[in-house]
């Protein structure tokens, strides 16, 4: 005959677990993805991001004290994402440098013209006034990415295969060549964003021009 339960067992099992803070920020980041987008900063509020979360503004804010670090942890957590797979390690399947810069380029493409990131970057130009925000942005968006490819251009400079006298400079030039007119041309004309078909061109004409100043002589 078996034992029957007791009164702690049958506590234990039917408490619902707890979730961990880090667990919690993430479903709250979740949460302010959306309100954000859709209401942009000035009028999302707090109160209806733990709504939409499911837990109390009290819990929102021992976690996160103020709207302002709510929008900062939520870009942080978003960037964090996007740039875990601009994988420029793709661009060493090619043998040769022009393929291999073209594909570490389109990587970066398409992270920076991303509906997402673009939709990010326009509720940072909302608030012009906030610095705070405009920091956010630039550190864990535009500098981060161009880091990720000036490290790859160290490497192609240790492989003897471009000469390059500053690759985090050229990096961030690099990017400024892709990106900052369809960047601008979304961001603050309103236009759609450029078919995969335009982004690829785009590329690849700008890695073949980079590259007939600084290839290395044989």
């Amino acid at each position: 005959m078996a034992e029957p339960e007791s009164s702690s067992d049958r506590r234990c099992r039917g408490r619902p677990q707890l979730r961990s803070d880090d667990e919690t920020r993430q479903i709250i980041y979740e949460a302010a993805r959306h309100e954000f987008a859709a209401n942009g900063f000035a009028a999302t509020s707090t109160e209806k991001v733990a709504r939409r979360a499911g837990v109390s503004t009290k819990t929102l804010y021992r976690l996160i004290p103020s709207k302002t670090e709510l929008f900062e942890g939520m870009v942080s957590d978003r960037l964090d994402r996007f740039l875990a797979d601009v994988n420029l390690r793709t661009a060493a399947r090619y043998d040769d440098i022009e393929q291999a810069l073209t594909a570490a380029l389109l990587a970066c493409m398409d992270l920076v013209l991303d509906p997402e990131v673009v939709a990010l970057q326009r509720i940072v130009l909302q608030e012009t006034g906030n610095t705070s925000l405009a920091r956010t942005y630039y550190k864990d968006g535009i500098l981060r990415t161009a880091t990720t490819l000036a490290s790859w251009l160290k490497r192609q400079v240790k492989q003897g295969l471009i000469q390059l006298d500053d690759p985090d400079e050229v990096a961030g030039m690099l990017i400024g060549m892709v990106a900052s007119s369809p960047q601008r041309a979304t961001v603050y004309g309103g236009l759609p964003l450029p078919a995969r078909a335009e982004i690829e061109k785009r590329v690849a004409t700008c890695a073949r021009l980079f590259l007939r100043g600084c290839r290395a002589s044989g």
